[in-house]
């Protein structure tokens, strides 16, 4: 198994991804810079979703306010999943309470045949974002610590998932349809989206992400049987392709406490708990080798103080200070959520102690 290079930044994050010792547990969340924060819903009414990702400046920013606000070890690049898909010549756009719309879902393999590989470079507006990221927290902060910069991209099925059912779903029936009756365009489907994730991905190492992360938030819809059948072997490739750039790579789903052996297999340095399964269960199942991030439930973040206090004390005494736990939530935080709260709880991790 390929080890990713020694990073240049050893920063608390990254030394947990990697399962190295660190002085405590470094803390970021998913949806840090979202719609629970008035300062990115300033930004918002000004730039649709698309216009803030796209706009280098506007992205830097939005993700330099959230990771200074709460002061978390880590900052999460402003981006969307299905900004490849514009590249490979697949339309979307978001609508307002529907989330994003394909306008012409990918049903046929004559139309995976007519996807586009050839203009990644048409993303690289992802990599000036992290450049301008990357040199606002270039130097250490008053602790000593680098800021950890995350990079991300989705997996090959939640990707196709998008693709082929035109937007969210809840049975993914075309989906399945086509892993099970049209092998050829699943698997060139697959192909296709490694090739472009991979340079995506390259593109935002090479602007100074420390780490990126995979969302595969849809593989929970799998039962195991199909998860190895359609999307262990993709996964694997588009991980082992990420990491041969030198940096950790976190794996990412929701609803996925079944496939946690599974998704090990994948060889990613980190996996992402979501909440429904204790920390400590989850950590046994993914089994020694492996990091974990999570899993707080987010809608605990609305919780009575003490509760919510108890509830993140019970994570970290589960982790129980073991190399290679960094602190989340199991899914991203949600909007209306109270910004105090979520500071909150990143000054108790910073300040937990195990009790002897």
């Amino acid at each position: 198994m390929h080890e990713p290079a020694s990073p240049s930044n050893g920063s608390r994050f990254v030394r947990a991804c990697l399962r190295q010792p660190v002085d405590r547990t470094p803390v970021w969340f998913l949806r840090q810079a979202g719609r629970y924060m008035p300062e990115y819903m300033a930004v918002r009414k000004h730039h649709t979703l698309l216009e803030i990702c796209r706009t280098p400046q506007v992205a830097a920013e939005v993700t330099i306010t959230a990771a200074e606000r709460l002061g978390v070890d880590a900052a999460i690049i402003f981006a969307d999943l299905l900004l490849p898909f514009t590249p490979m010549g697949v339309d979307f756009e978001f609508v307002a309470g529907e989330g994003p719309q394909v306008h012409t879902p990918i049903r046929t393999l004559a139309q995976v045949q007519a996807l586009r590989t050839d203009r990644v470079e048409e993303l690289s507006y992802v990599a000036r974002s992290i450049e301008l990221v990357t040199k606002h927290f270039a130097a250490p902060r008053s602790d000593g610590d680098q800021l950890g910069i995350i990079g991300f991209c989705g997996a090959p099925f939640t990707l196709a998932s998008y693709m082929i059912e035109g937007g969210s779903s809840r049975n993914y029936i075309e989906t399945k349809k086509m892993m099970y009756s049209d092998r050829a365009a699943w698997l060139l489907l697959m192909e296709k989206l490694v090739q472009v994730l991979t340079g995506y991905a390259q593109q935002q190492v090479e602007a100074g992400a420390d780490v990126i992360q995979v969302f595969d938030s849809w593989a929970g819809a799998l039962s195991v049987p199909d998860y190895r059948a359609f999307c262990l072997a993709p996964t694997t490739e588009l991980i082992h392709r990420i990491r041969n750039l030198g940096v950790p790579v976190i794996y990412f789903g929701v609803d996925t406490a079944s496939l946690l052996p599974a998704m090990r297999e994948t060889g990613a340095d980190v996996l992402g708990l979501d909440w429904r399964t204790p920390l400590e269960e989850g950590w046994k199942a993914v089994g020694p080798g492996c990091a974990v991030q999570g899993n707080l439930d987010p809608i605990t973040l609305f919780a009575p103080e003490d509760v919510l206090q108890m509830r993140v004390a019970e994570i970290l005494e589960q982790a129980a200070g073991r190399p290679g736990h960094i602190f989340n939530l199991g899914h991203g935080i949600v909007p209306g959520t109270p910004v105090e709260n979520v500071i909150r709880v990143v000054e108790w991790v910073k300040s937990f102690q195990l009790r002897s």
